[in-house]
């Protein structure tokens, strides 16, 4: 996957709006949708962008870059020109779609990395830099079981959880993306620089920052409402009752995401925040696979056995032995349907934005589950898996 060509030019406009002190990312999108691509608000009568938005968005708009821009845009250049590196706008098709049903999304993203990871679908795995030998197992066996089912786990690349997650997300095939605080260029914190070298290698870093930003606690609310946007979900492992993560778990319930927490002692400080959440409406959870299940993913475990069931029914004639596991195969649009069903009852609509089947492929796959009796046709057009798979 690979972003539009952004000319120098282009880049200009877009770095220049996206840094400007003073117009915020909603702001800037108003415009946007108003007026085309920055070149064009550019070129815009403060009186139109004002109408489009408010004066002070105008003012910060059309306001000069400072003295200090073109030698940034050098750097930013430069950068860019480094392997794996790239800047992804609003404009681009690799922008994760994700964070376009956000109402304020970054003007621009740095990114080092996978691009092909932008589009995935993700679970956010966050808690707390205190983390607890048994929150970090936890965090790390939860992500590697999420990785492994295909899920792309994104965190913060902070200590403890953060890093955790991170860790055991690699160790699975789905990937992971640290979404910074910094600018792309700096690793926050520095212990943590093997690990980012390893997610820039085979996954992705994402930063919103201007190049060369350091570690700012201002930084990091902003952060967490990136991490939200990307995910599905939000898993919290371990936090205290004033925590960053409470913060990404708010962002994430405020965008519609679903929010799950692991119960912990009701002794242990870095279980308060958890079992606030899960008072608030949390979904408190205890294995990955009852998170796979929410979002409608299988388990790797839980596919495997039901493709050899589907695989042995459909191959198999009247009178003939049943064929051993290991011979048997199953129809790819079987699997993916499968997969995507879970273990929850789902209707057409959900079923077709989770596969991206075609109506007439979805209809006869859904067909051929229900004949071979491992799907079951509920009231209100609903599909489930019958209880024997």
């Amino acid at each position: 996957m690979h972003t539009l060509p952004t000319t120098d030019d282009e880049l200009v406009a877009w770095l220049r709006l996206s840094m400007a002190p003073g117009l915020r990312p909603g702001a800037l999108r108003a415009m946007l949708n108003a007026f085309g691509l920055p070149a064009a608000i550019l070129a815009q009568p403060f009186a139109r962008l004002a109408a489009a938005t408010d004066e002070a968005s105008a003012r910060a708009a059309l306001a000069p870059p400072g003295a200090e821009f073109a030698q940034y845009l050098d750097e930013v250049l430069a950068w860019r020109e480094l392997e794996g590196n790239a800047i992804v706008t609003l404009d681009d098709p690799v922008y994760p779609p994700a964070l376009l049903t956000m109402p304020d999304p970054p003007a621009l993203l740095y990114v080092k990395g996978r691009l092909d990871l932008l589009h995935a679908k993700g679970v956010a795995v966050v808690g707390s830099r205190s983390a607890t030998p048994q929150g970090i197992e936890d965090a790390e066996r939860f992500s590697r079981a999420m990785s492994n089912a295909g899920l792309v786990v994104v965190s913060g690349l902070a200590l403890g959880i953060d890093g955790a997650a991170h860790r055991g997300a690699l160790a699975g095939r789905g990937g992971t993306i640290a979404v910074i605080g910094t600018g792309a260029d700096l690793v926050y914190p520095a212990a943590h620089r093997p690990l980012a070298r390893q997610i820039a290698a085979v996954g992705a870093i994402i930063s919103e920052w201007p190049l060369g930003t350091p570690a700012r606690a201002a930084n990091f609310p902003q952060r967490n409402r990136l991490i939200a946007g990307l995910a599905g979900g939000v898993l919290v492992v371990e936090a205290a009752m004033r925590s960053g993560s409470l913060i990404t778990a708010r962002l994430a319930n405020e965008m519609g995401r679903d929010v799950f927490a692991l119960p912990g002692s009701i002794h242990a400080p870095l279980s308060r925040g958890c079992h606030r959440m899960l008072k608030q409406g949390a979904k408190l959870v205890e294995t990955p696979e009852e998170i796979l299940e929410e979002l409608g993913f299988a388990s790797p475990q839980a596919a495997g056995s039901i493709a050899r069931l589907l695989a042995n029914h459909l191959s198999q004639r009247p009178g003939e032995a049943p064929i051993p596991a290991a011979a048997s195969a199953l129809d790819p649009d079987a699997q993916k349907l499968l997969d995507a069903l879970g273990h929850a009852p789902a209707t057409l609509e959900i079923l077709a934005a989770r596969t991206d089947m075609g109506d007439a492929a979805l209809q006869s796959t859904l067909l051929q589950l229900e004949l071979a009796g491992h799907l079951t046709v509920l009231p209100g057009g609903r599909f489930a898996r019958a209880s024997r798979s």
